[in-house]
């Protein structure tokens, strides 16, 4: 494998990662989602005003930069590239949310959102406790049914609260295919979990 001239990483300028980035260094993609991760995450969430949704976005952004990196032709800086990635998701997600939006699945994105983080003690959620013990099992149900790689991500991130650094070093991958694993696993608990009958969220 060809190796590329030595970078300094933090120090070098958006557009050498990119261009870095552009052939195949994923050290040098890694360094720009370090470095935009909170601002991209801070858009999708000022857009859909929900913390899951904002994660599921922000990282769907990511991994699409990722593969359309080459289409990049540095027109404008790579922060308002990926920008333009994150609104775009983030209102395809909006437009969604219209043509389904039901009491149902608020509902339940609401629990999940607080299950998967163990409920803090600060919960705007009427119904929390209400359920917990039998929501707790179909919760560990679900997990039980993912993949290791996606099962071990998930609970990572979200129960333990690591970052993808940690999480990228301790699975020994890449920060991408951590986004990209808690990407899927997420989608797939919501798919597991949405048997959930709504009279388990009693009003």
């Amino acid at each position: 494998m060809k190796k590329a001239t030595s970078i300094d990483y933090p120090a070098a300028a958006d557009d050498i990662l990119v261009k870095a980035a552009q052939k195949g260094d994923t050290v040098a993609f890694e360094e720009l989602v370090a470095r935009h991760r909170d601002k991209i995450y801070a858009r999708a969430f000022s857009m859909l005003r929900n913390e899951d949704d904002a994660v599921d976005v922000s990282q769907e952004a990511w991994i699409k930069s990722w593969q359309r990196l080459t289409q990049f032709q540095g027109d404008s800086s790579f922060a308002t590239w990926m920008t333009r990635i994150t609104i775009n998701l983030a209102l395809d997600q909006l437009r969604r949310q219209k043509r389904v939006r039901s009491d149902s699945l608020e509902h339940l994105n609401e629990e999940m959102g607080g299950v998967e983080r163990q409920m803090p003690v600060v919960n705007t959620n009427p119904t929390e406790g209400l359920e917990r013990g039998e929501l707790r099992i179909k919760i560990d149900k679900a997990l039980a049914q993912l993949s290791y790689e996606h099962r071990t991500v998930l609970v990572l991130h979200e129960f333990e609260d690591l970052e993808y650094k940690v999480i990228a070093k301790k699975m020994q991958c890449s920060i991408g295919t951590v986004m990209s694993r808690l990407f899927y696993a997420r989608r797939k608990m919501a798919a597991l979990l949405a048997g959930l009958k709504r009279d388990e969220f009693p009003q």
